[in-house]
């Protein structure tokens, strides 16, 4: 008995096994370093030898699949997610991209998960959360968005030691129902176009139906961006939506966009979302035309302003020469369908009715995720859409394979037999 009392020095960072002078079997495990650079070394005690032998092997095997907490006081939800929005998530993403998941860690998340204990939230209190906001209205597509935010920063929690395993990864968020969108026809593309000769920045409808930019980067051109001469456009840059905090020092009782002393606090522009964004695109003769007609217009609202004119070099600029906001843009788009008597829809859709000519034109993928800026061959199948004239096609190719006409009025066994049955 004496001897199994001693206490077996083992290597370093290996297990080990001893009775104290209480008379009770300890057990000492390595699982990793402390934040000071120091072992952390846990300590578990049992009545018998097997039971901590029992208990050692536990910690070893949490150890090794990651699934032990750091020491120190445990993280709950709440302060893990402050923590990532307030410090790591800015190193990481764009502007645009904190304020959504801003919205969804301090709106959603931190309300109904953020008294969780971080290595205790499961998969069933996730989906719990996703069914109580199904159960108050809210759409599968928002639920989507918090679901990606919150497994993008469990993800960074694994990655740095304090949690074991994201569960957002076993977790099951409501099925996404994506809306088809019909692109608008290139009938409804040349009455729209037709109806823009008549109002300013008339070019600017050219540049969304032909070339698919998005709103920002439309809003963002500059005419250092654009070679009439080659034929060429840069994009670089993409305009934000404003955000605005309080100058009255929050006094008004307004919201700060509506504050009589906002303060703008974001700014103008911003390189475009990803490298592939930044691309130079090709312009059609006819849109060189149409941006040559439009700069002679721009030289005489410039003569106009006189002094009032703000010479920012915008592309697409207001009546003094600022940049135009995306809210006007977008009521230009609205006011525009409404006066081409074509159905409504988003500006977006502009973009998706240019994917679709290069589909109709069969421009290479490649090709065309170099013009629109895509990184990814997925953004293709969601943007392009199969419209009447690709099915027809589609269907003659077909019909010309299968049912092709007999050499010489023989079957031709080389050929794709068609038979009854």
């Amino acid at each position: 008995m004496a001897e199994d009392k001693k206490r077996t020095r083992q290597p370093n960072g290996r297990s080990s096994i001893y009775q104290g002078s209480d008379g009770k079997w300890h057990g000492r495990v390595t699982v990793g370093i402390r934040d000071d650079g120091k072992p952390d070394r846990r300590h578990v005690e049992r009545k018998t030898r097997a039971e901590v032998t029992a208990a050692v092997r536990e910690l070893e095997k949490r150890r090794d699949d990651k699934s032990l907490a750091k020491p120190g006081k445990p993280w709950t939800v709440g302060m893990w997610l402050t923590h990532w929005i307030d410090t790591i998530a800015p190193l990481a993403v764009n502007e645009n991209t904190m304020v959504g998941y801003g919205v969804a860690v301090r709106k959603h998340l931190i309300p109904a998960l953020g008294a969780h204990r971080l290595d205790k939230l499961r998969p069933e209190h996730i989906e719990r959360f996703y069914g109580n906001m199904q159960a108050d209205g809210r759409k599968a597509g928002t639920i989507h968005q918090i679901h990606r935010t919150l497994r993008t920063s469990l993800n960074e929690a694994v990655r740095r030691g304090h949690l074991g395993r994201n569960p957002v990864q076993l977790a099951k968020a409501p099925r996404v129902r994506e809306e088809e969108v019909e692109p608008y026809t290139v009938e409804e593309v040349q009455r729209l176009l037709r109806t823009a000769d008549n109002r300013r920045n008339s070019a600017r409808w050219a540049v969304a139906l032909a070339l698919g930019l998005r709103q920002g980067e439309a809003l963002g051109l500059k005419w250092g961006d654009v070679d009439l001469q080659r034929g060429v456009m840069m994009v670089r840059r993409s305009r934000r939506r404003p955000r605005y905090a309080h100058g009255c020092g929050n006094s008004c009782g307004r919201k700060p966009g509506y504050c009589p002393q906002r303060q703008r606090t974001n700014p103008e522009t911003a390189d475009t979302k990803s490298r592939a964004g930044r691309r130079a695109v090709g312009l059609p003769a006819q849109l060189v035309d149409l941006l040559k007609v439009h700069r002679t217009k721009q030289d005489a609202e410039r003569a106009a302003a006189g002094d009032d004119w703000a010479d920012e070099g915008w592309l697409f600029a207001t009546a003094t020469g600022r940049g135009t906001s995306p809210r006007t843009d977008y009521d230009d788009w609205k006011e525009l369908l409404e006066d081409a008597k074509v159905r409504d829809g988003r500006l977006h859709d502009a973009r998706h009715t240019a994917a679709t000519v290069l589909l109709i034109l069969g421009v290479s993928e490649r090709a065309v995720m170099g013009l629109m800026g895509w990184s990814t061959t997925a953004m293709a199948a969601r943007y392009q859409h199969m419209v009447d004239s690709v099915r027809n096609d589609v269907a003659r190719q077909i019909d010309g394979l299968i049912w092709r006409p007999d050499r010489d009025g023989a079957d031709d066994d080389e050929g794709l037999a068609v038979t009854g049955h």
